[in-house]
């Protein structure tokens, strides 16, 4: 088999890809990811309707009150999750245009055919 042959079968070299800027935006977003407490955080909010109270995720988690702030900091920061004050509490639920770039990227199989 030439050279020419293997690139000429390999699909993902056709495939459209990502630019610097959307390369980047996506690897904050797994760096956001890369702990497996904020991984359940992402999918707590995502099971639920509502914006979940900050106070909730605490025993939810496991984790003391401080570290639950971290990483909704973390999360927050890279635009994964959105944060709302209410009274002394805040409520957070996913970002739709993170969670659209997002799925959008772990598509393998549509991005490669």
């Amino acid at each position: 088999m030439k050279s020419l042959d293997v690139l000429s079968c390999c699909r993902p070299l056709g495939a459209p890809s990502l630019d610097d800027v959307a390369a980047q935006a996506t690897a904050r977003l797994f760096k956001a990811l890369a702990d497996p407490a904020r991984v359940r955080i992402v999918n707590l909010l995502a099971r639920s309707e509502d914006p979940v109270c900050a106070c909730e995720l605490t025993p939810a988690l496991g984790l003391s009150q401080p570290t639950v702030s971290h990483h909704l900091k973390k999360l927050t920061d890279a635009g994964l999750i959105e944060r709302e004050q209410r009274g002394k509490w805040a409520y957070f639920s996913l970002d739709a245009d993170a969670l659209a770039q997002l799925e959008g990227i772990v598509r393998i199989r549509e991005a490669i055919a």
